[in-house]
């Protein structure tokens, strides 16, 4: 039988250096002298001559015969560790997984078993050695003395030189190429190690106090896209590569005493974090923000060109406990667009409450269009009067959301929401359709009365997103309500900056005989001179005006809100506008606005907004407040 079949064959992953004779080879070199002697030096001489370190090793754990590589890798000869422990020479006892892998190859539980582990080379130097350990197979009968007999054969390969290259390459991975920081993959490995690390503990064997609590700096920079835009990536990367040695020098001036420095890491674009792994609380988060804007304050020369950015910064600190990296920087994420709609150039603290609001107003948009489909949206109604005789003239439309979760939202809570996702369209078409058909119907139930026109809050997105001429077209002709019942009203801001499409909506809608209102008129940043071409039909004066009116409990009147009232009203008659008075609170206030000119007025002092059903009421009354 050929000897390779029952001999050990060297672990795969040999020796790097390793040039010994193979067992097969090992046949030629020493005369057979009858077959199975020759068969047992041959692998004895191959097993002292191989070049990789290598071990018999009983049941027990003790060497039984060891090669003379192995013992030059540990500083002995390959005769003084025969008896001794594997397990204590190659530090397999360092960890219990360890120790119990071994322990069942060793009583035949397990095939095989590799680890590595750190040894001290006998020149001082430290190596890595994948250590593999196989049993041996069992001598056939007539054969003892062969090399099994319940033994594994140990091997022992020095991977530094794979580790080393390993290491370099996860250096690479992990890494910025531009900046040489820390990337976002490692960024996040250590960001989820430090949120895992138990921390029951006090304090720590530096005798410094753990607290428990994690902190993050999150930064963008500000106008870095115009860098890279005007003078080319080149002059952006270096200008990164400058920023993050400017960041690395803050976090080590600010680094944990006898600890190291901060973790600075570039998440990717212009955006960096400066993780801190034991924060000592908030004034230490926003003392490290302090000095990164302070630092990135001062110019840089790039290459002859003299730079200046500035940055915003999310920051957030908070206990381990309880704290996902998710969540963590979902929070610093919120935070830093916070700092850039603040202004830029700041740091922005993290603020639960203001979070809360965030979150409600993402459910509020969220739910906002199929609200209107579920029918959760109703109507209130508040009375525009005459200021001459207080007979109730129309009614203004307000829109309120009846929300499952929140109550009765009132229009400032959503409006602008609606807006900017573009349910508004949706919505503002379900305020026309209802609030004409509601006009119409008090118009058949009170047919000697004189009719009520409607008024209809209008966005602008309705006047670019949508025929908005159409669909008051066709609600109209499908209520049966008169044009001349309906107005519309847009802000100052959105009638007095009109032009192509919007301008020839209002005018086609005005051509139609509906009526055109700019709402809170004064606000905004009015050309007066463009009152005279818009097709518009009556100013809505905003409230703050009316409220310097006041004589009552105490308030002292403003002269200059009276003077600018009075031109403004005298200002619309010449132009033949009408004039209404929004927040009408006092009886005082309404003398004074009726005594100026104003047409209509519209206020507490009348009613509230009500339901329909009040102002049926109303009409059913003589239309008197």
């Amino acid at each position: 039988m050929s000897g390779t079949s029952e001999g050990p064959r060297p672990a795969a992953g040999t020796h790097p250096h390793s040039a010994g004779p193979s067992v097969t080879e090992c046949h030629t070199l020493w005369p057979p002298a009858g077959a199975q002697r020759s068969e047992q030096y041959g692998y004895r001489a191959a097993f002292r001559a191989a070049t990789l370190p290598m071990a018999v090793v009983d049941h027990e754990g003790l060497v039984v015969a060891a090669n003379d590589a192995l013992g030059g890798l540990l500083g002995n000869s390959a005769a003084a560790l025969t008896a001794q422990s594997a397990a204590d020479l190659l530090d397999l006892v360092a960890d219990g997984r360890t120790w119990r892998a071994y322990r069942e190859v060793l009583h035949g539980r397990r095939s095989r078993f590799r680890c590595t582990r750190r040894l001290k080379h006998p020149d001082g130097r430290s190596m890595w050695a994948e250590i593999t350990v196989v049993p041996m197979p069992e001598p056939e009968a007539g054969r003892a003395g062969g090399p099994g007999s319940g033994r594994v054969l140990l091997s022992v390969a020095d991977v530094s030189d794979r580790r080393e290259l390993q290491k370099r390459l996860r250096h690479l991975q992990m890494h910025d190429p531009v900046t040489r920081l820390p990337n976002r993959t490692l960024f996040f490995e250590r960001l989820s190690a430090v949120l895992e690390t138990p921390r029951h503990q006090d304090g720590r064997d530096d005798g410094t106090t753990r607290h428990g609590r994690i902190g993050l700096c999150y930064l963008d920079l500000d106008g870095f896209k115009a860098v890279n835009d005007t003078m080319g990536h080149r002059v952006g990367d270096r200008l990164l590569a400058a920023v993050a040695a400017r960041l690395t020098d803050c976090a080590t001036q600010h680094g944990p005493h006898r600890r190291g420095a901060h973790l600075v890491a570039r998440l990717g674009g212009d955006e960096f974090a400066v993780l801190v792994e034991d924060s000592a609380g908030t004034q230490q988060l926003t003392d490290l923000a302090r000095a990164v804007l302070a630092a990135l304050e001062k110019p840089f020369d790039l290459a002859g060109q003299r730079l200046s950015v500035s940055a915003s910064i999310g920051v957030v600190e908070r206990a381990v406990a309880g704290t996902s990296a998710t969540g963590l920087m979902q929070a610093a994420d919120t935070t830093l667009y916070w700092a850039k709609a603040d202004g830029k150039s700041r740091w922005t603290v993290f603020d639960p409450e203001r979070n809360a609001h965030r979150m409600t107003r993402q459910t509020l948009s969220s739910n906002l269009r199929p609200a209107v489909e579920r029918g959760e949206f109703t109507i209130e109604y508040q009375p525009l009067v005459g200021m001459a005789d207080g007979v109730v003239r129309g009614v203004e439309a307000l829109v309120r959301w009846n929300h499952p979760q929140f109550g009765m939202l009132s229009p400032n809570r959503f409006v602008a929401i609606a807006e900017e996702d573009g349910s508004i369209v949706q919505l503002g078409r379900w305020v026309l359709r209802s609030a004409c058909r509601q006009a119409r119907r008090w118009q058949l139930d009170h047919p000697t009365e004189p009719p009520l026109f409607i008024s209809v809050n209008v966005a602008v997105r309705q006047v670019w997103d949508s025929d908005l001429v159409t669909d008051v077209a066709e609600i109209l002709a499908e209520t049966g309500l008169d044009p001349g019942l309906l107005q519309l009203e847009l802000t100052e801001s959105a009638v007095m900056g009109s032009a192509g499409r919007p301008l020839q909506a209002l005018q086609s809608l005005s051509d139609m005989g509906v009526r055109i209102a700019i709402d809170d008129f004064g606000t905004g940043y009015s050309n007066l001179a463009n009152l005279s071409r818009l097709p518009v039909s009556v100013l809505k004066l905003d409230g703050s005006f009316v409220r310097g009116f006041r004589y009552e409990d105490g308030a002292h009147p403003s002269p200059a809100d009276e003077t600018i009232v009075e031109a403004m009203v005298h200002l619309a008659h010449r132009l033949g506008l009408t004039v209404t008075a929004e927040c009408v609170e006092t009886a005082g206030q309404a003398e004074r606005l009726r005594r100026i000119g104003c047409d209509t007025g519209q206020g507490w002092l009348y009613s509230r907004a009500v339901a329909p059903e009040r102002i049926a009421e109303l009409i059913g009354g003589g239309l008197k407040v």
